[in-house]
């Protein structure tokens, strides 16, 4: 998640577990650091920018790392007092950074240094305003309200409409997934990886992006459902996905490394200057991703530095789209409509 969602969170998990213990700015900022204290990663310069972004979330978000770390940023914080009550609440605080990054689709690598399987269940974008504000408004309360026991309840509650928003955005997942699915039998394709994901800064409006079985079709599925589309059937879309560049250079180091981090949800082709291009397919939409990478000539790919290119729509348009189409009403996304 975003940098103010982890600081939002930690604040608010630490003003939770260490109440009236403590004076509440306290609390309040050292949950904050704690809380955005995975995220520093982002500064190490891996020297290749493919590199720099599956080796994000690694060590820094691994549960065994960051329960090591805790009892030393309990025992500055603590001083002598309440030890064991500020390294309970700033372990809660470090590991459900990790936890809830998981929450969104990029990869989260939980378990370093034994496995560096990215976990991503992908039921959150990574900015919404209905889980941050709540977490927001109870640390505000929190730190504002002069009945400290009131405070606290603003604080918990805030807590708890946030835990059920994640509990809700999974739920929804599970139920854009079985309509997905069900639509593709209905239209012959025969496809296990299937990805759901929400649009941005909501959880009414999903993305499907599903990739055939057979390894050698040339075109993966995408469709957008709102949970208030009703039985309206899924308008899909055919997208060429390069699945012969794929092929041709999947033992490429820097090709073997994409496609294992995003679970086989990649797309390949020949860049304008005749380059290898490879996408990740599970961040944004087509024709637009955040992450592209140009991997060198075709004939010597993965010899030379990746060089990342991200992509867009114009965010005006797309968020116009996103707040009537998340209310089930059936507009094509701009993106896709030919200009008139």
């Amino acid at each position: 998640m975003d940098s103010l969602t982890q600081i939002a969170l930690g604040s608010a998990v630490c003003v939770a577990v260490m109440g009236r213990r403590t004076a509440m700015w306290k609390s309040a900022l050292w949950g904050a650091g704690a809380g955005t204290l995975p995220d520093l990663d982002a500064l190490i310069d891996h020297g290749d920018a493919l590199l720099n972004m599956v080796l994000h979330r690694a060590e820094s978000h691994s549960l065994f790392f960051l329960s090591l770390l805790a009892p030393l940023l309990a025992w500055i914080a603590a001083r002598g007092h309440q030890f064991l009550r500020w390294w309970l609440a700033l372990w809660l605080v470090l590991i459900t950074h990790p936890l809830l990054d998981t929450m969104t689709i990029y990869g989260t690598q939980l378990l370093q240094p034994f496995s560096d399987y990215p976990f991503g269940l992908g039921s959150m974008f990574i900015i919404d305003p209905a889980y941050t504000l709540p977490l927001i408004i109870g640390v505000l309360a929190a730190w504002r309200c002069k009945d400290a026991t009131r405070g606290l309840r603003w604080n918990l509650f805030g807590l708890m409409f946030s835990t059920l928003y994640l509990g809700w955005s999974l739920v929804a997942q599970h139920l854009v997934e079985q309509q997905a699915r069900a639509s593709l039998r209905e239209n012959g394709v025969l496809a296990q990886r299937v990805l759901v994901t929400p649009a941005p800064l909501q959880t009414l409006l999903w993305r499907v992006a599903a990739i055939p079985d057979d390894s050698a079709d040339p075109v993966f599925h995408e469709a957008y459902v709102s949970v208030l589309d009703g039985k309206r059937p899924l308008r899909w879309t055919a997208h060429a996905r390069g699945s012969d560049l794929l092929v041709r250079h999947a033992t490429a180091p820097p090709v073997a490394r994409l496609s294992a981090f995003t679970h086989g949800f990649v797309k390949a082709a020949v860049s304008p200057d005749g380059q290898l291009r490879i996408t990740d397919l599970r961040m944004g939409q087509e024709p637009d991703y955040v992450f592209n990478f140009d991997l060198g000539p075709l004939d010597a790919v993965g010899q030379t530095p990746a060089t990342p290119h991200s992509g867009r729509p114009p965010i005006g348009p797309a968020l116009r789209w996103i707040s009537e189409r998340m209310f089930g009403k059936d507009v094509p996304p701009p993106w896709l409509t030919p200009p008139q």
